[in-house]
């Protein structure tokens, strides 16, 4: 089967959260002992990635160096730090694919993704990225060109648009070297946004694209058979955190869709990757499955953790 699996951040740092560059290293090599089975199992492997407590990093050095350098925009962070993952990466897939026995190439691409230059996000920032700042340092940022809220005690938190992903541009290259026996990792962090002026050009621009939106743009544009969206619990689940707590298992689009109207999942957390996995679906997806990474083969061949199935 083609799989695309959708490392969510926590694949990518430390269990308590350290974005040190070995603590990456490490989680890194966990996540890939699982894609490596994956592989040896003989499917066909897409990889994309969050970037969240990485470019995080980035922002906490633009607003640290910003009296000496001007700030790296967010489409520059995002192709920083698909450069830096996409390597690691591609060392620990190697090494755990070798562990395993099955010699396969890979490769990663700096993947940009297209939005809409109208998008009402652009007008409308509010999607809070990075650290909070006293406001004394957030006006240097705005200063900068920036958009910063006052987010009272906690202090300024910046906010950016969240466009809608409408394209992955370089899926013509994910197909060849899949056709080539290829690995490939793609699309990091929901892809670099770009924009397409009224003369044809494509630009980069200010703004965080759900990574989880765009795997599932990505896995209907490859007519992946399954969407696999790996995150830190076993199964997606309704009446969270209460007595009534019930894990899904086998659930059709329209009962998701309606736990998800129903408010069930968090906006910041399980509710991007619900809105992913019933988007794959819908588009004509066969099937996706939120899991634990621990268990993405067995969500894969077995249909472990929660699988989303058409009506």
């Amino acid at each position: 089967m083609r799989v695309l699996l959708a490392l969510g951040g926590n694949a990518m740092t430390a269990p308590d959260g350290r974005a040190t560059p070995a603590a990456q290293i490490a989680a890194i090599e966990v996540a890939m002992r699982s894609a490596a089975r994956l592989v040896a199992a003989g499917h066909e492997l897409v990889v994309t990635h969050g970037n969240g407590p990485q470019v995080g990093n980035l922002l906490v050095k633009n607003e640290l160096a910003a009296h000496v350098v001007p700030p790296v925009p967010l489409d520059w962070c995002g192709a920083q730090t698909q450069g830096t993952l996409g390597f690691t990466i591609l060392d620990a897939l190697d090494g755990a694919l070798a562990a395993v026995g099955v010699v396969r190439p890979v490769a990663a691409l700096v993947t940009r993704t297209l939005v809409d230059r109208a998008d009402t996000g652009f007008t409308h920032p509010s999607k809070p990225i990075g650290r909070y700042l006293p406001a004394e340092q957030a006006q240097q940022m705005i200063e900068h060109g920036q958009v910063w809220e006052d987010r009272g005690e906690q202090g300024w938190r910046r906010v950016v648009a969240s466009p809608e992903p409408l394209e992955v541009l370089d899926v013509g290259a994910v197909r060849a070297l899949l056709a080539a026996g290829h690995v490939v990792v793609a699309a990091g962090g929901g892809g670099i946004p770009v924009v397409r002026d009224a003369d044809g050009r494509l630009r980069g621009v200010e703004a965080v694209i759900d990574k989880d939106l765009t795997a599932a743009l990505l896995a209907r544009t490859l007519d992946a058979d399954v969407l696999v969206i790996a995150t830190d619990v076993d199964h997606a689940a309704v009446d969270w955190g209460t007595p009534q707590q019930r894990e899904l298992e086998r659930v059709s689009l329209a009962e998701m869709r309606g736990y998800a109207t129903a408010g069930q999942f968090a906006s910041g957390s399980m509710g991007p990757k619900v809105e992913a996995a019933t988007r794959f679906v819908a588009g004509g997806g066969p099937r996706s499955i939120i899991t634990s990474l621990t268990h993405i083969t067995d969500a894969v061949e077995g249909g472990f953790g929660t699988v989303v199935e058409p009506d």
